[in-house]
């Protein structure tokens, strides 16, 4: 389906965060963009909806015309529309709230509902996990609990649906829940102790020595690239956590470290002198700060230049598995 855009143009300068409601032209939905609208205006809102049945743009007359409001016509069930979606809108936050939702119709139509409530939002989290996008809200229903004269539910109580719509809504919510577990909830693997140094430099003070030593360097010398600082795998991996997942206390950063057993050898450090690489006048320019910050904005937007770049995260095979 071709989307239809109600305001021409990219995002006025000024605006943060891409925020995606999904079936925002519904009851409620349509009442989240409006706050949104109203009380985020340095966020574009992007309101993706179908206009089936149960939708109408009437509901956003008081928002239309805003500079943070954006109307796109499409489905979530078509995988090259989304997938163009979040690649052009550049997609930070998603709220989907997209479904079948009329209980009666469930009845009739269970392959429609099941269609799109759960290969929708499988589609949606597929398409924002390659996006890299920061969070992802999925919206689901009481009726995932069961119906209860008596007994309270909250979070933790089992999904035991009555009906086809609300079996297709918690059959979804087992699919957000697979993705964070698998790649939401992934924890810092440490090899050993973590007590092992390591020297760092930024990629692009690395490759201006490249280019240094092609320019001022002699035919059969040694060159060492390198830098005096140093950290322990441990440090580094609390900093990463850190800046990563915005922690606020030491116990916070602890919880997201997982420390494995140790590859066969694994060395304590590797300290260089670099003395003959600043004769020839290099010398590294970006800082530690500045340069991880850096680093971890551009794994953020590239990571899945790789095939299965998730394999990279993964601790070292235990004896007996194939490496």
């Amino acid at each position: 389906m071709s989307a239809g855009v109600s305001r021409a143009g990219g995002a006025p300068r000024g605006l943060t965060k891409r925020v995606l409601v999904t079936g925002g032209a519904g009851f409620i939905a349509s009442h989240v963009i409006v706050s949104l609208v109203e009380k985020y205006p340095n966020y574009t809102i992007i309101n993706l909806d179908k206009l089936d049945y149960c939708a109408s743009l009437t509901n956003l007359k008081t928002v239309s015309e805003k500079e943070n409001y954006k109307f796109v016509q499409g489905d979530i069930c078509e995988p090259n529309f989304i997938k163009e979606l979040f690649e052009s809108e550049k997609i930070d936050i998603v709220l989907h709230f997209a479904a079948q939702t009329h209980v009666d119709l469930s009845f009739w139509h269970k392959l429609e509902f099941n269609y799109v409530n759960v290969y929708g939002t499988y589609i949606l989290l597929r398409a924002a996990y390659k996006a890299n996008v920061e969070k992802f809200v999925y919206v689901s229903t009481d009726e995932v609990y069961g119906g209860s004269c008596d007994k309270e539910f909250d979070e933790s109580s089992p999904k035991q649906p009555t009906n086809p719509y609300a079996t297709s809504k918690a059959a979804a919510e087992c699919f957000v829940q697979s993705y964070w577990e698998r790649y939401g909830n992934r924890k810092c693997c440490i090899h050993g102790s973590g007590l092992q140094k390591r020297n760092f430099l930024y990629a692009g003070d690395v490759a201006e020595a490249f280019l240094t030593v092609l320019k001022k360097g002699q035919p059969g010398e040694i060159y060492n690239i390198g830098t005096s600082f140093a950290m322990s795998i441990t440090q580094l991996a609390k900093e990463l956590i850190h800046l990563i997942k915005n922690t606020s206390s030491e116990a916070e950063i602890e919880h997201w470290m997982d420390y494995v057993k140790d590859r066969p050898t694994n060395d304590m450090g590797y300290p260089m002198n670099s003395g003959k690489m600043y004769s020839l006048g290099w010398k590294p320019k970006v800082s530690w700060k500045e340069g991880i910050k850096k680093t971890i904005e551009w794994y953020q937007e590239n990571f899945h230049n790789w095939k299965n770049p998730e394999k990279a995260l993964e601790p070292f095979p235990i004896a007996g598995e194939s490496a």
